[in-house]
């Protein structure tokens, strides 16, 4: 039970304090399940977001669903999905009659404007983390910037990028 409420806590935690979306909160996942509680390894988030991004739903909560599947399967995944979209609703419940007038507040608008800025960085600081651990050769870089050519300006979808890069893979290892 201990595990499963640590799971509850710990996703609510992150939930709770990320700004951004998916990509803002993997320091905070690192930190917490990679460095402190060491339940998972870098290699096993960078998966689980890489699955999470492929599957349909919220990457923050496929990431959670998968690490608590991965540490107590079905009772695991429930406590880490829970625990994670609970702040979400409790904060969108919370203010959902007064945002209207919040939102007109300059200080408010330019509160979220500077909490953009550092998702922007934040989000900057996890793919220089990924790229360092995911390309170690010239032809991964090949494939890392023909995929981020073929996505940012010719609008190709991810799912075909990701599947290309598959079958190149494949091809070249065969």
């Amino acid at each position: 039970m201990s595990i499963l409420w640590n799971l509850f806590i710990i996703f609510f935690k992150i939930g709770l304090f990320t700004f951004g979306g998916g990509y803002a909160m993997i320091p905070l996942l690192s930190a917490e399940l990679v460095k402190k509680k060491k339940w998972i390894t870098d290699e096993e988030l960078m998966d689980f977001y890489s699955i999470g991004q492929c599957t349909p739903g919220i990457i923050a909560v496929n990431v959670a669903t998968f690490v608590g599947y991965r540490l107590k399967h079905i009772a695991g995944a429930v406590s880490a999905t829970v625990g994670m979209v609970a702040p979400s609703l409790i904060i969108i419940m919370a203010i959902a009659n007064v945002v209207g007038f919040y939102m007109e507040n300059k200080y408010v608008a330019h509160a979220f404007a500077g909490i953009r800025v550092v998702v922007i960085a934040l989000i900057f600081d996890v793919v220089l983390g990924m790229w360092k651990k995911a390309v170690d050769s010239w032809f991964q870089g090949i494939i890392f910037f023909l995929s981020l050519l073929a996505l940012t300006w010719m609008s190709v979808s991810p799912i075909t990028v990701v599947l290309s890069a598959l079958a190149l893979r494949l091809l070249i290892r065969s």
